[in-house]
């Protein structure tokens, strides 16, 4: 069996921001579908990675993983990673495994080492966008716990982002947070997203003020280019700290989990190099006493999939994410993708990745180019970049 031909789709979901699909070809006939990461302005410089990848995959042996992705960082990216590399790399590794457990006949997670769950859980993602006041975060989230979830990520920081924040940020996000403990009880998990924009002054300010609120986490408080600063945050606070979404490959991951700046990392399968790469990313943490709730800020079709397969072989998992707003589309592209029930999603039993995706249903959904996004300078509105 050989690759004889590698294909891409952008698709605009109708929110927020694209997506891009990688389906592979065999001369068998056998075809694997895998998703890479996408990012606004970043969504073509991802596909031309993977149409430039595709002249050293096809003809290639699909079982052959390893060999690949070893080969595509040392002589297709000369050990240079980034975003857009790994992106491209993640979706078309994906697609090898879906065909490779198409051909075993089994689930890729069999060929992973076999499952430690038969079930995973999940938490929602997507029911805050742009919205800012207390009232509607509450109604909001309300309406999601009636759905069956039982855990709830967001961002309680109004914007811009910024560095250094005015006090009045730090408490309108404590009364966003306060109010949802209120409103939906102490045992549904909040887990709050501070999207890497902190200063650790900040950070850590902001921590002690939410922590009678007992959050699940605090994610990426800082950039985690400086991981020694989100280390420091963790330091003080006895809130479970997350960092990862922003890292990429095992070697990414040395360093945070050596200055031990992270009670739980969250590298995301669609663009930290792959599902294997993943697996041996939570096999490092694991020895570390860390735990993995993989990112997945992706459509819930293959990337999904692909991360329920992984987690449900990691001895470390606890939770991942799923985003609400990719369902109605998911249900347009595919007639099994998969969906949680009271915030668990079953382990599928089908052989590869077990989604189909309908080739023909993404001519619908054309790429669509996003708008500059330029933010005034602090001193023009007086409000942000202060103490």
């Amino acid at each position: 069996m050989k690759i004889s031909a590698l294909k891409n789709f952008t698709i605009h979901p109708g929110w927020r921001k694209n997506l891009v699909f990688v389906k592979i070809e065999t001369d068998d006939g056998v075809c694997g579908w895998g998703e890479a990461y996408t990012q606004y302005d970043r969504d073509r410089a991802v596909t031309t990675h993977i149409e430039e990848l595709s002249r050293y995959l096809i003809g290639r042996d699909p079982h052959q993983i390893r060999h690949f992705r070893r080969m595509a960082f040392d002589d297709f990216a000369q050990r240079r990673g980034s975003l857009e590399f790994y992106s491209a790399l993640s979706g078309i590794e994906m697609a090898m495994w879906d065909i490779v457990g198409k051909v075993a006949g089994q689930p890729v997670y069999n060929l992973l080492g076999g499952i430690c769950r038969d079930k995973v859980r999940v938490y929602a993602n997507g029911w805050s966008y742009r919205i800012h006041d207390i009232d509607s975060f509450v109604s909001s989230a309300l309406d999601v716990v009636g759905k069956g979830f039982t855990a709830l990520k967001f961002d309680p920081l109004p914007r811009p982002w910024r560095t250094f924040i005015p006090k009045d940020h730090i408490r309108h996000g404590v009364k966003i947070v306060k109010a949802m403990r209120e409103a939906l009880g102490p045992d549904i998990d909040l887990l709050l997203d501070l999207h890497r924009r902190l200063a650790p002054v900040h950070a850590i300010d902001f921590a002690d003020r939410v922590e009678e609120f007992e959050p699940y986490w605090i994610e990426e408080p800082c950039q985690a280019e400086n991981i020694e600063s989100i280390a420091e945050v963790r330091a003080n606070t006895h809130i479970p700290i997350v960092t990862g979404e922003n890292i990429f490959a095992k070697s990414g991951f040395r360093p945070a989990l050596e200055y031990h700046s992270a009670d739980i990392i969250n590298p995301d399968v669609a663009n930290c190099g792959g599902i294997l790469e993943l697996m041996e990313i939570a096999a490092m943490a694991e020895p570390h006493f860390v735990a993995v709730s993989p990112h997945n800020y992706n459509s819930t079709l293959m990337a999904l999939s692909a991360t329920v397969h992984a987690s449900a072989c990691m001895p470390n998992f606890i939770i991942t994410e799923y985003f609400l707003p990719f369902v109605e589309l998911g249900d347009k592209l595919s007639s099994n993708q998969l969906k949680p029930v009271n915030g668990y999603i079953q382990v599928p039993k089908t052989p590869g990745l077990g989604i189909e995706i309908d080739e023909s249903a993404l001519k619908a959904y054309p790429y669509k180019q996003f708008p500059k996004r330029n933010l005034p300078f602090p001193e023009d509105d007086g409000k942000t970049g202060g103490f």
